[in-house]
């Protein structure tokens, strides 16, 4: 079975969460399957791995998960976007609407060198506030986006619509 196959077959659906309506994707159940993690690790690496990447940008929380073990995989630095006030360094901040309710985000003002290509994780592609809100930051601090991955993506909410503003290589393990 193909890590796709095996990533959607593990993949649980929570109704009614965060709040009614809503079909929550969960990925907690992938992460006890050790062997899909590395294998999910690895197909990402091998996406990227020849792409001039120098920082995968990792999307509080779930984003962390994924996109540092990546980061490790292609030996660049991993760069956490946060939501306010859980960085402790200084930062700069976005601030977004997204499908239920507003968020800031925040990175640290010294996590992106000018220039640098930015590859931004994160486990879900709903309507992209979150991930648009991510590409903003690197921005600011001039970086260049050279792409989006994500492990999801709900595709009848349109996120890439988004997000091609910033980058048309939108990438996702698993389509609903």
């Amino acid at each position: 079975m193909e890590t796709r196959e095996k990533l959607k077959a593990k993949i649980r659906d929570v109704e009614n969460f965060p709040k009614p309506g809503i079909v929550f994707k969960d990925i907690t159940p992938v992460l006890g399957d050790a062997e899909l993690c590395k294998d999910i690790t690895s197909d990402l690496a091998g996406r990227y791995s020849d792409k001039n990447i120098n920082a995968i940008a990792g999307v509080e929380s779930r984003g962390f998960l994924f996109g540092l073990m990546l980061a490790c995989e292609l030996n660049i630095p991993f760069v956490p976007i946060r939501k306010s006030g859980k960085l402790p360094f200084r930062t700069i901040s976005h601030s977004y609407d997204l499908e239920y309710g507003s968020a800031t985000m925040e990175i640290h003002e010294d996590a992106i060198e000018p220039n640098w290509n930015v590859l931004i994780h994160d486990d879900l592609l709903a309507t992209g506030g979150t991930a648009a809100a991510a590409a903003s930051l690197i921005k600011a601090l001039e970086g260049r986006i050279y792409g989006f991955s994500f492990l999801i993506d709900l595709t009848f909410l349109n996120g890439a619509g988004l997000l091609n503003k910033y980058s048309s290589n939108i990438n996702s393990l698993v389509k609903y």
